[in-house]
């Protein structure tokens, strides 16, 4: 019934539109005929653009009418999909073309070109605006970084004023410290470590920690995993996020946006760390390596913890538990109270003791330090 009647109300529009072109049409045309029969003219040109139009309205306006509506919602469908950065960073470069378009038109007088003035305004300005749309959203991330400089630099510069008329030198130094400080992103598996809220009470990192909601979201499937050793991890992680919120002075803040061109979390942290200008906190080697190709700088927690160990030099002698079989035959293997691997030459026979053994060399490698030693007795009887 609704489509019949939208067929009706297309097809009185195309009646009306046929009625009004050809009543101009006709008229135009008894001007060069006989203009006794005017009025029968006028009237047979009236009726055919009436039926014509009626015709049309029925059979085609609806089918163009659906098109463009389908042409509109596949154009919106399609805008919903585009970052939003892209699309602001896209209108300011429409608009500075444009801008310039219009500089360049007034100061080579393109206007007062006969015959070909007109387009060539056209041509000028269609070529810089979409040059300039392109170039921005190419450049999207060193434009978004200069504005964040400039509001930094503005923010700084009244912050300064205000603590040189209150608390004098000291404040002032402190405002600049914390601007120059970039933020830290933190990724799924780092926030799971637990180890990040440890080193944050220490204060050996300062600014500010940024949780992005995606890594939110993938914290929450994996507590909501079926899997009980994924569930548990997950849970830990949302336990030590709330933690910290909590309980650290670092002020810890989450990052709503997202970039739904890009499906990969650890693709998304790049991409943040890129647009923030920050660094990406993790103990996953794969992406510390992505994240270093891309110029985005890391802070991996597990170099850090080798970082920490302490330095054993060859000949230094220690007590170690020889707890299983090394790879090689006759080597056991123990490890030290800060989880490192000691390799014991000729040790399988003292599994289960804890002895005394001598240093022979250190091997320091991505995964962690190795130590690999003998036993004190054999190096005293050789």
């Amino acid at each position: 019934m609704l489509k019949r009647i939208w067929r009706a109300i297309f097809t009185i529009l195309g009646a009306v539109i046929g009625y009004q072109i050809v009543d101009v049409l006709g008229l135009a045309e008894t001007l060069q005929f006989n203009l006794n029969n005017i009025g029968n003219l006028i009237t047979s040109h009236q009726a055919y653009g009436v039926l014509a139009g009626g015709l049309i309205g029925y059979f085609l306006l609806p089918v163009i009418i659906e098109k463009l509506f389908q042409i509109i919602l596949s154009f919106e469908s399609k805008l919903h999909k585009i970052p939003f950065q892209d699309i602001v960073a896209g209108v300011f470069g429409l608009i500075i073309g444009l801008i310039l378009g219009i500089i360049l038109i007034f100061s080579f007088s393109l206007s007062s070109i006969p015959k070909f003035g007109l387009s060539l305004q056209v041509l000028v300005n269609l070529t810089l605006g979409y040059l300039g749309l392109n170039l921005a959203i190419k450049k999207k991330e060193d434009l978004f970084r200069l504005f964040e400089n400039l509001t930094g630099v503005l923010n700084l510069s009244n912050n300064n004023l205000l603590s040189s008329s209150k608390d004098g030198k000291n404040d002032e130094t402190e405002e600049r410290d914390e601007f120059r400080s970039p933020c830290k992103i933190l990724d799924t598996s780092v926030i799971i470590d637990g180890r990040i809220s440890d080193i944050c009470q220490t204060h050996f990192m300062d600014g500010v920690l940024v949780i992005p909601e995606f890594v939110l979201e993938e914290l929450q499937h994996i507590a909501d995993s079926a899997d009980l050793l994924k569930r548990n991890r997950g849970r830990r992680g949302l336990d030590i996020l709330n933690k910290m919120q909590k309980e650290l002075e670092m002020p810890v803040e989450i990052y709503e946006g997202d970039f739904e061109d890009i499906d990969e979390v650890d693709s998304k942290l790049v991409k943040l760390a890129k647009v923030l200008n920050g660094k990406v906190v993790t103990n996953d080697y794969n992406l510390n390596k992505v994240a270093e190709l891309q110029g985005v700088s890391v802070l991996n927690i597990n170099e850090l913890a080798n970082a920490v160990k302490p330095v054993v030099l060859p000949g230094e002698e220690m007590e170690v538990k020889i707890i299983k079989n090394g790879k090689e035959a006759g080597q056991g293997v123990g490890y030290l109270d800060d989880g490192t691997m000691v390799v014991v030459d000729d040790g399988k026979n003292h599994i289960g003791d804890e002895i005394d053994v001598m240093v022979t060399s250190v091997l320091q490698t991505a995964a962690g330090r190795m130590i690999f030693a003998k036993p004190k007795a054999v190096e005293k009887a050789l």
